[in-house]
């Protein structure tokens, strides 16, 4: 087994615990040395996991949130709704990121999480700060959107379907 396929499974395994789960336990687990572990824990909370050493084993302190990316396109009087869509639901909009046939990939952070930030995005576009970058793209665009769980972003992606926002790659 890789490395990175140990560590992929050691974080599954610490994850889905109901109790603290020792190096000792988890090097006899992955047949590693105790301190092949304690690497592999490092890396992982470089990676942004936040694993906790008890004296008792390993725990997870925080839950990752889950991410998907969603190919969408609108029109500029739209996306007031689309971000509402997203968030009202329990997203947030992590990122827009464009493909463009000459300057290639561009992204722009958003950390859009709430109405309050929506319309703060929205003024700060009306007042011409700046202009969405979906425009240079004829208005495909991607975002990366963040929530809880499978089932928030599974109900994100219903809805900016029904909306006919979502572009499905055939």
């Amino acid at each position: 087994m890789t490395g990175s396929k140990r560590r992929e499974e050691l974080i599954n395994t610490i994850k889905s615990s109901t109790s603290p789960i020792s190096g000792k336990t988890l090097a006899q687990l992955y047949d590693v040395s105790r301190q092949v572990i304690v690497q592999d824990i490092a890396l992982l909370r470089t990676a942004g996991y936040d694993i906790i050493s008890t004296n008792r084993g390993y725990i997870l302190n925080a839950p990752h949130a889950i991410t998907r990316v969603f190919k969408v396109s609108h029109t500029d009087a739209q996306t007031e709704d689309e971000l509402y869509s997203i968030v009202d639901l329990g997203g947030t909009v992590v990122n827009v990121m464009v493909n463009h046939r000459v300057y290639g990939h561009m992204e722009a952070p958003l950390g859009i999480s709430s109405r309050l930030k929506v319309k703060a995005f929205i003024d700060d576009i009306k007042n011409g700060k700046s202009s969405p970058l979906k425009n240079i793209t004829s208005n495909y665009h991607y975002h990366t959107v963040e929530a809880d769980s499978e089932k928030t972003l599974d109900l994100i992606e219903k809805t900016l379907e029904e909306k006919g926002y979502l572009i499905t790659e055939v």
